[in-house]
């Protein structure tokens, strides 16, 4: 294929040096160099003339947008696993291909949820807090107390790639496994794991709850007051998932009362504009959506939305199509 006839894409962020470099060498691209969010308006203005367009998780590909592009573009081949923020129904109407990254991302995703338990476990804000204020004075045998992991139950809401790799790094803690999901799993896969049929009995049988669940309509706003009140007293929610599965009112409101004694979250609705409040308590553990953050792990996702594109621009079956 030749420089002239090459398919046009339009790539919304900046990638890995090494994901860059692979798609310049068969792809005519538009370039975000920039790294700043693109606004819906200027995703449908850059499209035309676009054959393809790779966005990444913060893009607004919503229905409004996805009519508007170009009719010039055939495939979306989005730079994450979840695909909320495009509509799907939208694309299909204009025979628009969609396809993600899965896979690549759980070990990475699987490492903060540790991080996230650990930090919000052992307290580890008002530690840092401590030390960055200049305010910890001296130890103290019963300073800044958290709770221990090994022999807790880890209730997991989504037991899919994410939260088996999850609950496998939780086993070496020396943690019980429960979870919920759609289906039950193979014994295999299951790995001794407590199945629970509905989401209620997991929230009342264990200390900490992960979330692992796509962000849908059956998911969205699922930790709300309703929920919560089938916690234990002092639980810990983690959430790696989507933040439009926690109500941010309802989930302050427990750390607050106590009903949860810490939260550890990567994710946030509206994020980066997270409900300040979040920052003014120690029991919250917090990090900046860190969860496929690792060089290793964004080239693979680079390398995984460019061999979808290869796929439909030599007429292959996609590796990963959505719709």
């Amino acid at each position: 294929m030749t420089e002239k006839n090459q398919p046009k894409i339009l790539v919304t962020r900046k990638l890995t040096p090494a994901a860059e470099k692979r798609l310049r060498a068969s792809y005519d691209i538009w370039w975000n160099q920039e790294d700043r969010q693109l606004s819906g308006k200027e995703i449908i203005d850059l499209s035309q003339g676009m054959d393809a367009v790779l966005p990444c998780v913060s893009d607004d590909l919503s229905a409004p947008i996805i009519e508007q592009l170009s009719s010039s573009i055939k495939i979306i081949s989005t730079f994450s696993v979840g695909y909320d923020h495009i509509n799907i129904e939208a694309a299909s109407k204009r025979f628009i291909h969609v396809t993600n990254t899965p896979d690549v991302v759980t070990n990475a995703t699987a490492d903060i949820a540790l991080l996230l338990l650990l930090g919000a476990a052992r307290g580890a804000t008002h530690g840092m807090q401590s030390i960055q204020s200049d305010k910890w004075a001296r130890w103290s045998p019963t300073g800044m107390l958290g709770t221990d992991l090994s022999g807790k139950t880890l209730g997991i809401f989504g037991m899919g790639r994410i939260g088996q790799a999850t609950a496998t790094r939780a086993r070496a803690f020396g943690m019980k496994i429960h979870y919920h999901n759609r289906t039950r799993l193979a014994p295999a896969e299951e790995a001794n794991a407590t199945y629970h049929e509905n989401a209620e009995s997991l929230y009342a049988a264990c200390d900490i709850i992960s979330l692992h669940a796509a962000s849908n309509d059956q998911t969205k706003g699922l930790i709300n007051p309703r929920s919560l009140a089938h916690f234990k007293p002092g639980a810990i929610l983690i959430n790696t998932a989507r933040g439009d599965l926690v109500e941010d009112d309802a989930l302050i409101s427990a750390l607050q009362s106590g009903k949860l004694s810490a939260i550890g979250l990567d994710v946030y609705a509206n994020e980066p504009n997270i409900d300040p409040r979040y920052r003014s308590l120690q029991n919250a553990f917090l990090l900046p959506h860190l969860g496929t953050a690792t060089l290793e792990t964004r080239d693979a996702m680079g390398f995984r939305a460019i061999d979808n594109l290869d796929a439909f621009f030599a007429s292959k079956p996609l590796p990963d199509p959505v719709n």
